[in-house]
């Protein structure tokens, strides 16, 4: 009987011994003090984790693939990648102006009348001898500009120019053998192809973020005068602006720019100024310190179905003339307000932003073909093109109108485009299109009229206006005496107003 109970007791031990060998291996890792900074690792769970099929070692191999990629491209462009903290001293609004409100009896009290004011975003360098690309945001006004590299070395920078019209701005800095980041092309750029954006978003010095191009050659952003952006989903937020977008080859394709969003963070949509158009812009800042563009001299509009239908095309495109200018080059072309362009030099014209984008990036005399659909009929005009006037000498400086004035000055009125400062002065959002008042003279006719500063024109004469001169054609077609009907945005409210034009 003792022999049974011993042999029984002795299976009952060799089975819990080999129950206890054959459990799965558990081995622990820590890697702080704290009880939570510890995870387990067990070899039975990795061998099962392991066993997957052909199909699915291919595709982890590929994810590990594109993350190598991420990796090594991160590493090749990010030294190239630096940045600028842009400083201005800006006006205090002090009620008591320079006096000390406390009338001497704590003279170590004082108001100043100035204070600074900073900024910081991102930037490119271009150049191994010291050219930096970035945007005119970002050190738009500055009285002086600091470049950090990516090694911690900082520089003073000079602003060698800048460009409103399209928010590019070049540097320079005092240095040589610079990481300068390979140049790609952005016309070849595919929708839906990866790309990496680089900057300093939130002062977080070359954050690398990763996203698809999510569409190319947009523009009615409202973000600049010219815009062919690049839209990518990959992480762009405040001060990455000047930042790098490049693709899989390590190529820088784009300038990050701004962003769409209703938080005042990142939601996906991020915009970026092509390399190409940003390159050209570059060129003729560094060689002129001025971009001089191409000028045609009309004022246009899109194309909507009912036009599109009325002239007889089978879906919208093409820029419709509202007015020509006198002696313009469209002018002297025969061009007529009411002709639609389809084609520029053989290419079909999407709309007024594609024209006006393709017209800006040719030289001043150069001779373009436009295709114009007129009466039912398409014909061709050679078009030698002119150089686009500044502002002051569209909106009519003395010099264009010397016993007139400016037609603005007569109404009582100033206006300015909707760029990043006067959305961010008058608190307009980026969805509304049109010209902002800045200033209404005293029993002016534009007083009359009912306009305020911080309105927004958004049209004139039932056309949807963007820029000074295009405001300018139509005060200019109407009859002294008679009065321009426009449509104007005014806090959350559209409201019409008849601004009178006066007579001579």
């Amino acid at each position: 009987m003792k022999r049974w109970i011993w042999i029984l007791t002795l299976s009952l031990a060799v089975g819990a011994g080999l129950t206890w060998f054959a459990r799965p291996l558990e081995v622990q890792v820590r890697w702080g003090e704290r009880a939570e900074q510890a995870a387990s690792l067990s070899i039975e769970e990795s061998t099962a984790l392991a066993q997957w099929t052909p199909d699915e070692h291919r595709a982890i191999e590929g994810a590990r693939s594109l993350s190598r990629a991420f990796t090594a491209i991160a590493r090749e462009v990010s030294p190239s990648v630096v940045t600028i903290h842009s400083e201005r001293t800006v006006a205090v609004n002090n009620p008591w102006g320079n006096r000390n409100p406390f009338g001497g009896m704590f003279p170590f009290f004082e108001m100043p009348d100035r204070v600074p004011q900073r900024g910081m975003g991102s930037g490119v360098i271009v150049s191994e001898d010291g050219k930096v690309l970035t945007n005119n945001h970002v050190v738009s006004g500055a009285d002086r500009v600091k470049v950090t590299l990516a090694d911690e070395r900082t520089f003073d920078a000079k602003v060698v120019g800048t460009d409103p019209k399209s928010d590019i701005a070049v540097l320079q800095i005092d240095a040589s053998g610079l990481p300068a980041a390979k140049i790609g092309d952005s016309h070849r750029i595919e929708v839906g192809e990866w790309v990496l954006a680089i900057g300093n978003p939130f002062e977080l010095s070359q954050t690398v973020t990763a996203g698809i191009v999510s569409a190319k050659g947009r523009s009615s952003v409202g973000l600049a005068d010219y815009e062919d952006f690049i839209q990518t989903d990959a992480a762009i937020n405040p001060g990455n602006s000047g930042g790098a977008l490049v693709n899989l080859d390590g190529e820088l394709i784009g300038i990050n720019t701004a962003i769409a969003t209703r938080s005042g963070g990142s939601q996906g949509v991020g915009f970026a100024i092509p390399i190409d158009m940003a390159g050209k812009i570059m060129d003729s800042l560094v060689r002129t310190g001025k971009v001089v563009r191409g000028y045609l001299g009309v004022t246009i509009q899109n194309v909507d179905a009912a036009l599109a239908d009325n002239y007889g095309l089978d879906r919208p495109y093409g820029a419709l003339v509202n007015s020509v200018s006198r002696g313009s080059p469209a002018d002297e072309a025969g061009v007529e307000a009411g002709d639609l362009i389809l084609e520029i030099d053989g290419r079909e014209v999407r709309d007024r932003d594609d024209l006006r984008l393709r017209v800006g990036e040719m030289s001043p005399g150069s001779g373009v073909d436009l295709t114009v659909l007129r009466d039912g009929k398409q014909r061709r005009m050679n078009v030698r093109l002119g150089e686009l006037p500044s502002d002051e000498e569209l909106a009519g400086t003395p010099s264009e109108e010397p016993s007139g004035g400016s037609q603005l000055d007569d109404l009582g009125l100033a206006v300015a485009r909707l760029d990043r400062e006067a959305r961010a002065t008058y608190e307009i959002d980026s969805d509304i299109q049109g010209l902002v008042v800045t200033d209404v003279a005293m029993g002016s006719p534009a007083a009359d009229s009912g306009l305020r500063e911080g309105d927004v024109i958004l049209e004139a004469g039932r056309d949807p206006v963007t820029s000074v001169s295009e405001l300018i054609e139509k005060i200019r077609g109407v009859p002294e005496g008679r009065t321009l009907l426009l449509k104007v945005r005014r806090q959350e409210a559209n409201i019409f107003l008849a601004l009178r034009v006066p007579k001579s």
